[in-house]
Order: C-alpha cells, then structure tokens, then sequence
C-alpha cells in the first residue's frame, strides 16, 4: 500500500466537545489537526498555516462556516483546500447554499466517527490528486519556458521576465541591456564535425553564459545559434565588459571533436537605456539585432553597442 503524505486539517467549531470529537476521529498520522475555536481564529489560522483541508461548523457567533468558505475561496492561492462542513441544518436548501458558497462536502451532527474519517479520506484522495495535477502543470509550464537542448530559458521566458524588468525600470529609472549573441560560422561546424558536434557548441556557450551572469539577470537561447542576455543595475561599460568577458571564454575554449579541435567564437550585439525615457522591449530587440548586423560585418567575433 503507497505511503499516503499527511493532509494538514483545520478543525473550526465553537463547541470544545465537537473540536475533540473532530480530533479524535482523525487519525493524528494522516491529518495533523489545527483548533479553532470561532470562525475569526479560523481565518487566521487558516492564512498562517494554508492547511490542505478544513472542517468547520456552519454556525458560529462571529463568522459563520458559509462565510469561511467564501473567504477561503476567494483568497486561493496554489494548492486546492477541501472544506467539509458540520451541520445541524438539514434542509436541501441550506446544504445548497453551503455547496454554492464552496464546500466540498457536508455532514450532518451529530456524526458517527467512522463516516467523518470516510469523508476525510474521500478528501485527501482528492487533494493528492489535485496535488499531482499541479506538479504535472508545473512540469508543463517549466517545459514551455526551457529549451530543451542547453538548459536556458527560450524566446517567451525570456521575453516575459524583461517586460517585468522593463516595467520596474520604467517606475524606478534603473538601466537595462540588452545583448544578441550568435555563434559564428556555425553552419561550418555542423558541416565538417555533424550536428553532434554542433549540439556540444550550443551546450558549452550556454554554459559560458550561466557562469557569467548574476542571478539579476537573464540568460536564454532563442532559436538556432541565436542567444540573448539580459543585463540590470550596469552602464554601457559595465554591459560591454560583461559581454567582451563572455566573448574571450568562447573564443578560448578548445573543442575536441574526434581527434579534431576546433575554436569557435560569436559576435554581440547590445543595446539598453539609462534613466526614464524606456523603450519597449521589442525596439531593444530590433537596435541590438542592428548592433550585432554591424559586428558581423565588421569582421566577427566582437561586441558592438547600438547608436543612434
């Protein structure tokens, strides 16, 4: 039988008895077990601890089951929290406004210890099923923002974490930079060593960029032998020696193909602002892709800033 993770509970109830009751029926291995004794402590509790489940009676002097429900589901972040809750009130009506403000089950009191553990049980399958659910979502969405071959972030990561950047440096008038990377003659060395040899390239360059970027910035590759970095918080100086620090290890770096070694280099292209006048992000773009048109043109292996 697999090892079930322990679900967190928090049990809300005015009454001691119905608190202990509650307890006891739940096994302390499996459901860990939070006490509130009124709907107030139960928000609290609720946002200190985020517990996975919460089982709370409808009617309480202060706040009441339906308005924990509501409070709960409005405030929802990341992982689901199943609500069951306790009632005197049997009519179809009230369990209807139960359901409908977001209870996930009820049971009527007073209630039998054995069918409260089969509805928490009913829960916890649910919650370790929607845990999976989110693991698998946070795969997919991990997978949609990385490219497969070297590891980096893609175009969209990349994309997305400097419009944010760009929106903070709009607000805060911080500088950013940004730099086109392309890997020259590449096509020559999937020619004369096989896209192997090709794919060793790619890995290796985007590892001279991880190692030479600060966690505030950004590294991704953005199709074919194209890389682009992202650059925060540095002036032109600063940007290019980043860069020219990048370009030196490639160019330094021996490949060995079979018995054949091989150098391979890049040009750079970089462009950026200082102060409040921020462009978008897609015009940064297009004058570092000019700059890096002028690096290859004069002659590869170089870095190049943008000017007007």
């Amino acid at each position: 039988m697999a090892h079930k993770e322990p679900i967190r509970v928090l049990v809300a109830d005015d009454s001691a008895v119905y608190r202990k009751l509650v307890e006891h029926a739940l096994p302390s291995a499996l459901f860990p077990v939070l006490l509130a004794k009124n709907g107030l402590e139960a928000i609290e509790l609720f946002h200190q601890h985020r517990p996975e489940m919460v089982i709370t009676d409808w009617v309480m002097p202060d706040i009441s089951g339906i308005e924990i429900c509501r409070r709960i589901r409005e405030s929802s972040e990341g992982s689901y929290t199943y609500i069951i809750i306790l009632t005197s009130v049997t009519q179809t009506e009230n369990v209807v406004r139960g359901l409908a403000a977001g209870a996930d089950d009820y049971l009527t009191k007073p209630f039998h210890a054995e069918e409260l553990l089969a509805r928490a049980q009913v829960g916890q399958r649910i919650i370790s099923l929607q845990r999976q659910l989110e693991a698998k979502n946070r795969l997919l969405e991990e997978l949609a923002l990385t490219d497969a071959l070297t590891g980096l972030p893609n175009r969209r990561a990349v994309e997305e974490w400097a419009c944010r950047q760009i929106s903070g440096a709009r607000r805060h008038g911080f500088s950013l930079w940004v730099a086109l990377a392309d890997l020259d003659n590449f096509k020559h060395v999937n020619d004369a060593f096989g896209h192997e040899a090709g794919d060793v390239v790619l890995r290796k360059f985007a590892e001279i960029l991880k190692s030479n970027m600060r966690r505030s910035n950004m590294c991704a590759r953005i199709g074919g032998e194209e890389f682009l970095l992202v650059l925060t918080h540095a002036d032109a100086d600063q940007a290019r020696v980043v860069v020219d620090r990048i370009r030196q290890a490639l160019e330094q770096y021996v490949f060995t193909f079979s018995s054949a070694h091989a150098n391979v280099t890049a040009s750079f292209g970089i462009s950026g602002f200082s102060g409040k006048l921020v462009p978008d992000f897609s015009a940064l773009l297009n004058q570092a892709d000019r700059a890096l048109y002028s690096a290859k043109n004069l002659g590869r292996n170089r870095v190049e800033i943008y000017k007007d």
